[in-house]
């Protein structure tokens, strides 16, 4: 088999995925029976779980709002070239300039302003954490990927500091903020809806999945309808070549972490904004790293990371009830099936590829001679 075979365009954003998620859930599937469970009861409740009712949609499309912005900052980064796995930190820091904007100013704005500062105050925060690796790496040699894990740790730590010694109110043991006000509060997905008719369930969905799907749009169009894009993928290419044609490598390098930064720190806007009304701890809960896997799942294209998303919320959603419903299946086993995702739509995907490359060339000769 010639490993030389590509894949069309097509192929690579849809059915190589597809594939890649098809021996995921076999490799699970096998291992679940191993331990003595069925896996068609497994897949059947998961599936309903996470898509069988108003209220298990509202869950999946909620966790996937954070993947969706956490998986377009690890695929922004990955176009020009880097690995950004400080995804966790910098929604960390996004968060925390959402919920400064909300304590300072709620109080006195109406919501039609406050929400958008709150957008641009998270989106600022998560660009200038990313902003300072970008700059090490760009100008001081320091390799991203370690300066960025390292800021994660930090921007934990910062979050608990300030919290604990500054933001608590007096007298109160819970380590969060004190609660916005109304106007910093997104309406929920069922408030909107219920405005033009239609009744839905309530739940933690909000408005910021439409936030997600326009930034979905954004980092579509910038990267491949702007000059500004096509610079920042020429780099992400080839460095010497992207410099030899006079793109300036090193300033590439900020911009493209800065974007990543920004659009992390939008995470903010779904989990204090739209749910809590108040900064806490653990907001982000391994979404930044969750993020890494839902870019390599949906080939760094925001189409196919918004697919993603909704695919790891969905297992989020119905694994939560498959721990609930089906006996002696616990939620470890449910990050299993993860990982058998992450495994198969990173790694493996890399040995896959070129077989199903191979199988769509051999399918295009037979057709044209029959033809």
């Amino acid at each position: 088999m010639n490993a030389n075979y590509a894949l069309p365009r097509w192929a690579d954003l849809v059915l190589l995925p597809a594939v890649c998620l098809l021996v995921a859930l076999l490799a699970a599937a096998g291992v679940v029976a191993m331990v003595g469970q069925d896996p068609v009861e497994v897949i059947s409740v998961l599936v309903q779980g996470a898509f069988g009712s108003q209220r298990g949609i509202s869950y999946t499309l909620y966790y996937a709002t954070t993947f969706i912005f956490t998986g377009l900052a690890v695929a922004v980064a990955f176009h020009g070239g880097l690995f950004n796995i400080g995804g966790e930190g910098q929604a960390i820091l996004g968060g925390l300039g959402t919920g400064l904007m909300a304590l300072w100013l709620s109080h006195a704005l109406p919501a039609w302003m406050m929400l958008p500062l709150m957008v641009l105050s998270g989106a600022l925060f998560g660009a200038a954490w990313a902003a300072v690796p970008a700059y090490l790496q760009a100008y001081r040699g320091s390799h991203v990927v370690i300066t960025t894990i390292m800021f994660n740790f930090i921007a934990s730590s910062l979050l608990v500091y300030l919290l604990v010694n500054h933001l608590r109110p007096a007298g109160s043991m819970s380590v969060e903020s004190a609660a916005f006000a109304a106007s910093a509060k997104l309406p929920g997905m069922h408030e909107a809806l219920a405005a033009i008719g239609i009744e839905w369930d309530a739940s933690p969905l909000n408005m910021s999945l439409i936030l997600a799907l326009l930034a979905s749009a954004g980092v579509y169009l910038f990267l491949w309808r702007t000059r500004a894009g096509y610079r920042l993928r020429a780099v992400g290419s080839s460095q010497s070549a992207a410099e030899y044609a006079g793109i300036n490598v090193r300033h590439q390098i900020v911009i493209a972490m800065a974007i990543s930064g920004a659009l992390a720190g939008m995470v903010g806007m779904n989990e204090i904004a739209g749910v809590n009304g108040k900064l806490l701890l653990e907001f982000v809960s391994g979404a930044g790293f969750t993020g890494i896997a839902v870019a390599l799942m949906g080939r760094n294209h925001p189409v196919g990371i918004i697919f993603a998303s909704v695919l790891f919320g969905a297992l989020f959603q119905g694994g939560a009830e498959v721990a609930f419903e089906v006996s002696g299946f616990s939620r470890e086993m449910v990050v299993m099936l993860q990982g058998f995702i992450v495994l198969f739509s990173g790694a493996m995907v890399y040995v896959i590829a070129p077989m199903l490359a191979w199988v769509l060339s051999k399918f295009v000769k037979s057709g044209v001679q029959h033809g």
